[in-house]
């Protein structure tokens, strides 16, 4: 595995954002979540790929929690490889709540992973901010994104 930066922005297209934005639209009320696929620019992570995931969580909590299992990161992390492409991170939505990282989200994230967040309003997508948990796992930082929109 690369070494990766500890502080980064995140490159995507209005497509790629359109496709996060419907993702999130049609599993409201339940959080959705998705791989990030792409390749590191320097300090930038330049999405080439999204990735719709299952979440797996119980149907019960999927409305504030989502669960990518062990074998789905594994599935993912080898389709990065194959493709000579980089796992960047993983999206998810929050449903009526602002896209900042729970506490949960601390607990379950890893530092080098770019996590983009994105805001369901009564159904309808909002803002999209992203964060990047620090690597003494007290907090994040949040990333810059940019939209590219050609």
């Amino acid at each position: 595995m690369s070494a990766r930066p500890t502080t980064a922005e995140l490159k995507l297209t209005a497509a790629q954002l359109e496709a996060i934005r419907g993702h999130a639209r049609r599993s409201y009320p339940d959080e959705c979540c998705g791989a990030i696929f792409g390749r590191l620019d320097g300090e930038a992570r330049v999405v080439t790929d999204l990735q719709k995931l299952e979440n797996s969580w119980d149907p019960v909590e999927r409305r504030r929690r989502f669960l990518i299992t062990p074998q789905e990161y594994m599935r993912v992390e080898k389709e990065a490889d194959a493709r000579g492409l980089s796992l960047l991170g993983f999206y998810h939505s929050h449903p009526d709540a602002p896209p900042r990282p729970s506490e949960f989200d601390r607990e379950h994230a890893w530092p080098w992973f770019i996590y983009p967040i994105i805001g369901v309003n009564g159904g309808e997508p909002a803002e999209l901010r992203a964060w990047q948990l620090r690597a003494d796992r007290e907090g994040y930082d949040e990333v810059e994104i940019h939209i590219d929109d050609t």
